[in-house]
């Protein structure tokens, strides 16, 4: 099944770096055309360039000079809570004088909205004289109540003190003034709002209002994360009150399933079971040698319906973030740990689809119920796969022959289909982050792929294949799964690459994922195999949640939904509604308000997955770094896996960590950087470095907190670094850009 991820994203410093290069091409276009984003994958580069301008990295500011014991004329102000005489006051979020805040007046207008206690406004602002208040406040507009939020490390000064931002992409730091440091101890992580524009020495301004602890506790990683990306973490009182006082469902007119040997199949430490499965030889003589697959789902909308406190924090949620120390989930632990979760023995509610094949694994028919199921056994992986390699363990022997065996046959039968369909095949192993009981990492690992991963990953695409024809054929509104197929532009890359490698790319002709499985066969066992699987993942779209179906092209599938997982993908909670109301099986069906605002919600989900992933990614980053802190120094071999302006990124063999090599550590040349190419090359010496190359690097820098790793290139394809034919370094052209950033960064 192919990795639904995205091209990857350049990071602030990356973006920085290229404007720095380019002083007049600035527009968005120019940048998502420079780093080869196209499509959905611009919404990450909307929302950095708009953080950059909020951070001010971009901004254009004239020099404004005024009596710093006075507001300038327009201000940002927050509302406080109204006077005992009924007036509404505002504070100002820019003061930098030395005199007490003074005091604001808001005076509304009729046509003025109703603003409450910590509403932010844009307002212009009349000295008065007289009066018990300084500022009288007329609001030009409301604006967000939720300042620019800053994650770092709390440095003391003597006056005040900074914060160094855990974002490792961030360029610069942020002044708190001594009032507005809320206790904060020096090496504190601390999470922060801006406070103002530029204040001493340059620095924007914030304010302390989180003290996370120590950051480099081994379980403040992922709260890192968490507070940088702002992924909801805590439910409401009153989230938790309406799960509490959840019953399990009756059977009332469900359809009995409980004695269908189903069982579920997880990984060892998962504490939800959300799907479950059985097979068993079709008993139809018009399909002989066929099989008929179960799979059922827990009934999440059963328990989550619409209108609720329940629905709009899963909604917003959008989806459960996975760590490697926690999860932030999507529903409260009471359904999703509880009776949402298909335990053991225990009877749960569930929407089943029986599904019947072919011997070749081609679908002859489906049927959707709503069931009352029990589970017969809550297995793992590793012990199914042993089972079915003939090691079965004390408690699966009895389901040896019943169970699993019929899984494994019918699965081999849906790989016959596969294999005809040919869905994208890449071989991008997997890492996995062991931690000990402490949280610090214990080992760097690449997971194990069995067979029995595959097979319910084939049973679970063939239930979401099921639930799109469904109700596609009823006409229902739903959410597809969408993955266009990949750009003309990042074909064109892949092709250049895969040419540069030896191998062979179709051109002029309608691309299909065959195609590329081919270029995949050609590089499997070559020193290439990596780089081009790397390539071409990063060749594809993001894929998305959308009202409109667009095809999955990695599954080389016309519809596709998901359905499979409702306790932790809204999404799927969203399709399983669309089925209720397709078969009237209730009134907790997708309802008006769900349906007008369906392409809402697709949009918003899309978004909260890319947050989770990038999250994720954050983490791993920063355990990696952790991992590698104590080795700096030592010498590691990797291959080139990204070329930019500033420097080459490799991949290191053992960990998978992603390292920087900056250009100006390269040699004592200067390197001119081929786009199209992806190349740098000394000027002097012709020297070219490349994707794909085979490296030799020594750890230079290992900062756990942002997960950035700096590297020394020594070798390249087991070759010295070649010395200019000049004794010096030849300096190459440099444009100038107007950047607020502050001179001094720290080191």
């Amino acid at each position: 099944m192919i990795a639904e991820t995205m091209a990857r994203i350049p990071s602030k410093a990356e973006i920085l770096d290229w404007i720095s290069e380019n002083p007049t091409q600035m527009g968005k276009r120019e940048i998502a055309k420079a780093f080869g984003l196209k499509g959905s994958d611009r919404i990450d580069l909307k929302r950095i360039l708009r953080e950059l301008q909020d951070e001010g990295y971009l901004e254009k500011r004239k020099r404004t000079y005024r009596d710093p014991d006075k507001l300038p004329p327009v201000s940002v102000l927050q509302i406080e809570s109204p006077g005992q005489d009924g007036d509404v006051y505002a504070r100002p979020l820019e003061w930098a004088g030395e005199a007490p805040v003074p005091i604001i007046l808001f005076v509304p207008r009729d046509s003025d909205p109703a603003l409450g206690e910590g509403d932010r406004i844009l307002a212009r602002l009349t000295e008065v004289s007289g009066d018990d208040h300084a500022y009288e406040a007329r609001m030009i507009r409301r604006i967000g109540t939720n300042p620019q939020r800053i994650l770092g490390v709390f440095r003391k000064l003597s006056e005040g003190g900074r914060i160094v931002p855990v974002d490792k992409g961030a360029a610069r730091e942020w002044h708190i003034g001594e009032r507005d440091i809320s206790g904060a101890q020096d090496g504190e992580l601390v999470e922060a709002e801006q406070s103002g524009p530029k204040g001493r020495m340059g620095l924007p301004r914030a304010r302390v209002i989180n003290r996370l602890g120590n950051p480099a506790a081994p379980k403040a990683v992922s709260l890192i994360a968490i507070h940088q990306h702002g992924i909801p973490d805590r439910f409401s009182d009153g989230v938790i009150a309406e799960a509490d006082k959840m019953s399990p469902a009756d059977l009332d007119d469900r359809q009995d399933l409980r004695d269908l040997p189903l069982v579920t199949i997880d990984p060892s430490d998962a504490r939800d079971h959300d799907d479950a499965c059985w097979a068993h030889e079709d008993e139809d003589p018009q399909n002989t040698g066929g099989y008929v697959i179960w799979v059922a789902i827990a009934d999440v909308a059963h328990y989550v319906r619409p209108g609720t406190d329940l629905n709009r924090e899963a909604r917003f949620r959008g989806n459960s973030t996975y760590f490697p120390d926690r999860v932030v989930p999507m529903l409260p632990d009471r359904l999703s740990g509880d009776l949402c979760s298909l335990h053991e023995g225990v009877p749960r509610a569930c929407i089943a689809v029986r599904i019947q094949i072919t011997r070749g694994g081609e679908k002859l028919s489906h049927q959707f119920v709503r069931g009352m199921m029990k589970s017969l056994a809550s297995l793992n992986y590793e012990e199914v796969q042993m089972a079915e390699d003939g090691m079965p363990s004390e408690r699966c022997t009895a389901l040896v022959d019943e169970v699993i065996h019929p899984l494994f046959r019918a699965y081999g039968a849906l790989r016959t289909a596969r294999e005809a369909r040919q869905p994208l095949e890449l071989d991008l192993p997997e890492r996995r982050i062991e931690l000990d009981q402490s949280g610090t990492v214990k080992s760097v690992n690449y997971k194990e792929r069995l067979d029995a991963h595959r097979m319910i990953e084939e049973f679970m695409v063939l239930a979401n294949v099921a639930a799109a024809e469904e109700l596609q054929k009823a006409r229902s509104p739903f959410l597809y799964r969408v993955h266009e197929e990949p750009s003309p532009e990042k074909l064109e890359a892949l092709r250049e690459v895969a040419s540069a490698s030896g191998f062979v790319l179709a051109k002029g002709q309608v691309l299909k994922t065959r195609h590329l499985n081919h270029l995949l066969d050609q590089a499997e066992g070559t020193d290439h195999d990596e780089l081009i699987n790397l390539t071409t993942l990063r060749s594809m779209t993001q894929a998305y949640y959308s009202p409109e179906n667009l095809g999955h092209f990695g599954l080389a599938l016309r519809s596709y939904a998901h359905f499979t997982s409702p306790i932790r993908r809204y999404s799927d909670l969203v399709v399983h509604r669309a089925l209720v109301s397709v078969h009237g099986w209730g009134a907790d069906g997708l309802s008006n308000a769900e349906i007008e605002t369906i392409s809402d919600t697709a949009k918003h989900i899309s978004e909260t997955e890319r947050r989770s992933m990038a999250a994720e990614r954050d983490t791993t980053d920063r355990y990696l770094a952790s991992y590698l802190s104590e080795r700096v120094g030592s010498e590691m071999s990797g291959r080139i896996s990204g070329v930019a302006r500033f420097g080459a990124f490799v991949k290191l063999d053992e960990t998978g960590a992603d390292g920087l090599v900056p250009i100006r550590s390269i040699g004592r040349e200067y390197f001119h950087f081929d786009r199209d190419a992806q190349t740098l090359m000394g000027a002097d010496t012709g020297f070219e470095i490349g994707i794909g190359l085979r490296v030799k690097v020594r750890l230079v820098e290992a900062e756990p907190v942002t997960g950035g790793l700096m590297l020394e290139l020594l070798e390249v394809e087991d070759k010295m670094m070649p010395s200019p034919v000049r004794g010096k370094r030849r300096n190459g052209p440099r444009r100038g850009f107007k950047r607020n950033v502050s001179r001094r960064r720290r080191k």
